[in-house]
């Protein structure tokens, strides 16, 4: 009998092939057009006029929402690269180190944070949803193949599952 996850199949490689990826890769982009626009007009009037406290939470979060969106493109782009052959795997894991998939997190209960524009809130709540699922996505891909595909207090099925779910926004 083989361990615990030798034999498991790798929904993740697949999927980040199949037309799930499409869908997540034209999401991913068209949020940051649609996140460009925002900031470029609605938002840039609306900053004028907000509180002290939120218009620096306002400056800092746009600059977080702007890099979390570049990250997350760029690491789309690699994947899309990899998938039409114009890239191999090993150039994309290369390029792929100056791709930052995790923190730029956000504290909502910082001051100012309720005086945000409800919009420019909703683009970042999409845009950590969006962040959660290509990081889980990239660690599914990339991971090296003596990492554990299941921690031990899950079973194979459920995990993959829970894998399926999260990267497909299956909530």
């Amino acid at each position: 009998m083989s361990e615990l996850g030798l034999n498991t199949i790798s929904f993740a490689g697949r999927a980040a092939s199949s037309s799930q990826f499409k869908a997540l890769y034209s999401e991913g982009m068209a949020l940051v057009e649609e996140t460009a626009s925002y900031l470029d007009g609605q938002g840039r009037a609306a900053s004028k006029v907000l509180p002290r406290m939120a218009s620096v939470l306002y400056a800092a979060e746009s600059m977080r929402l702007t890099t979390r969106l570049m990250q997350m493109a760029s690491w789309l782009l690699l994947q899309r690269a990899v998938n039409n052959g114009e890239m191999s795997r090993d150039q994309v894991v290369a390029e792929k180190t100056k791709v930052r998939l995790d923190g730029f997190n956000v504290d909502r209960n910082a001051p100012g944070w309720n005086d945000l524009p409800e919009s420019f809130r909703d683009l970042i709540d999409r845009s950590i949803r969006l962040q959660n699922r290509v990081a889980l996505l990239d660690r599914e891909i990339y991971r090296p193949d003596e990492t554990p595909m299941v921690p031990d207090n899950q079973n194979s099925v459920k995990a993959q599952l829970n894998l399926l779910q999260t990267a497909f926004g299956l909530s």
